[in-house]
């Protein structure tokens, strides 16, 4: 309806935001609701966006870094606004189940309520929202488990679930153009199939779990990654070394049971490769020498540490070399060699004595060497 020149809004609209804005409060500090006057236009309200007579986007609260957020519950009537594309509320203390009535919201692409207390199960109803990009439910107090609806979604982009409790397994995700999975920090368990997850990931995000089994053949599908992170969960299995080969800045995979040899293809290119904490064996590689922050340290390798890795720690290329807790058995580095300030090697309780005192992490312990004992058993 026009008068005057101006859009009137959508009377259904209009009656929907007067009861969201009942059920919600400025936490002190926070003046956002102010401007929420109905004897003017709910369209200059702030965190309405209206095309013609009809709402199409909400985003509750002020967006500006530190900004003390909104407290209350989201009213049903949020489904009432079918026109929404875009909802999002910025951190605050927003309690309360997510409604059911989102699920209304048929044109929804952008759903982002982060960093609040909204607690009770994700509603599997979700998975009517076709047109959906972006999921955005972390840091809050979720449980049950990740609804199988969702994983049909067609238009997924990015799944941020992290920060909850949510526990059962990760179901497969259909979407070809899905992005960006992070469900880290909840209590999920169970395996992954080789094909439950696309191609399409560029950030997986995983650690924090209970997650189980082993993930080679998965991990060399995804070839797009440019970042992973499965720390802290029971992964088993070998690492494949295609793996290294990915455009990857930064590579988690530290304290699983990831076991056996590591060999990459060529020369190793990721920033960060974290691989402590596991049950990998063998030699190390020398392709291995070309990382800056490399952590092998919490491992049952053996063998000699490669000259590669001596000359670019000289050249302080590598900034950090974490190989100890390992069955090392030597290094060939002159003992007065100057160790770069700007770099780090940590080689005790090997099977040698190492041949440079560093400092090491206090995690490491006191003891320099592993008891002969041990290392009579694995000499490799």
């Amino acid at each position: 309806m026009w008068i005057l020149g101006f859009a009137i809004l959508d009377p259904v609209d209009f009656l929907a935001l007067q009861s969201i804005r009942k059920s919600l409060h400025d936490l002190p500090g926070s003046n956002f609701l102010a401007s929420w006057d109905f004897t003017s236009d709910p369209c200059n309200f702030a965190g309405v966006y209206c095309e013609s007579d009809r709402v199409v986007a909400l985003n509750l609260g002020d967006p500006r870094a530190g900004s003390p957020g909104l407290t209350g519950r989201i009213d049903s009537a949020i489904g009432k606004l079918s026109a929404l594309v875009e909802l999002s509320i910025v951190p605050g203390r927003i309690y309360g189940s997510l409604p059911v009535s989102i699920s209304q919201l048929k044109g929804l692409r952008f759903l982002a309520i982060s960093r609040n207390f909204i607690s009770g199960n994700i509603p599997a109803t979700l998975g009517q929202l076709r047109s959906l990009k972006t999921l955005d439910l972390s840091y809050n107090q979720l449980t049950g488990g990740i609804p199988r609806s969702i994983e049909t979604l067609p238009e997924l982009t990015n799944v941020i679930l992290c920060h909850n409790h949510l526990s059962g397994t990760i179901p497969p995700f259909c979407s070809h153009v899905l992005t960006r999975l992070d469900l880290k920090h909840n209590a999920l368990s169970g395996s992954l199939t080789p094909n439950s997850l696309p191609a399409s990931l560029q950030s997986l995000s995983l650690s924090w779990n209970q997650l189980t089994g082993p993930v080679d053949k998965l991990l060399s599908r995804l070839n797009k990654l440019n970042y992973l992170d499965l720390s802290l969960n029971r992964f088993t299995g070998p690492i494949p070394g295609r793996l290294f080969s990915f455009t990857i800045t930064n590579l988690q995979l530290e304290r699983n049971l990831f076991s056996g040899p590591v060999q990459p293809a060529y020369q190793v290119t990721i920033p960060t490769v974290d691989l402590s904490h596991n049950i990998l064996s063998g030699h190390i590689s020398p392709m291995f020498s070309t990382v800056q922050n490399l952590y092998l340290n919490n491992n049952q390798f053996t063998g000699k540490v490669p000259a590669s890795f001596v000359d670019r720690l000289l050249s302080a290329s590598i900034r950090i070399l974490y190989l100890q807790h390992n069955y090392l058995t030597g290094i060939e580095i002159n003992p007065t060699a100057e160790i770069p300030l700007r770099s780090s090697i940590c080689l005790q309780y090997n099977c040698m004595v190492p041949p440079v005192q560093t400092a090491c992490p206090l995690k490491a312990g006191k003891e320099k060497t592993r008891p002969s004992s041990q290392c009579n058993k694995r000499k490799g």
